[in-house]
């Protein structure tokens, strides 16, 4: 089994900082891309910043200069820095990670059960 925990979602005022956490457990042969994804009420999931094992990382154009995506291989842990929030940021925001159980596998996709971001005005 393979799980994804976030954390470090909450409230926070437009303009301020917060900081999610991705954990991925269980077994784990080696975790390709990892990324985080939003949700907000009535809109459909989009991908937010996603980062492979080798570093490289892609954004959404409308976080770009705010958020910066990260990981600790050693730790299987990707990390969400997010700067200057603004409103239209609130969702609950989900991990996801491509990862391979065996030398054998190519990998699955897999999600934790989201964190929720709220920023308020």
């Amino acid at each position: 089994q393979v799980q994804l925990v976030e954390s470090g979602g909450g409230l926070v005022q437009v303009g301020g900082s917060l900081r999610l956490s991705c954990v991925a457990s269980g077994s784990i042969f080696a975790i390709n891309a990892m990324g985080w994804f939003r949700q907000a009420p009535g809109k459909q999931r989009e991908l937010v910043a996603a980062i492979t094992n080798g570093g490289s990382t892609n954004y959404v154009d409308s976080v770009k200069g705010r958020f910066t995506i990260s990981r600790d291989n050693a730790k299987n842990t990707a990390y969400l820095q997010m700067n200057s929030l603004k409103p239209e940021d609130t969702a609950v925001y989900y991990c996801n990670a491509h990862i391979s159980r065996s030398r054998y596998s190519d990998g699955i996709n897999y999600w934790g059960k989201g964190t929720l971001v709220t920023v308020s005005s």
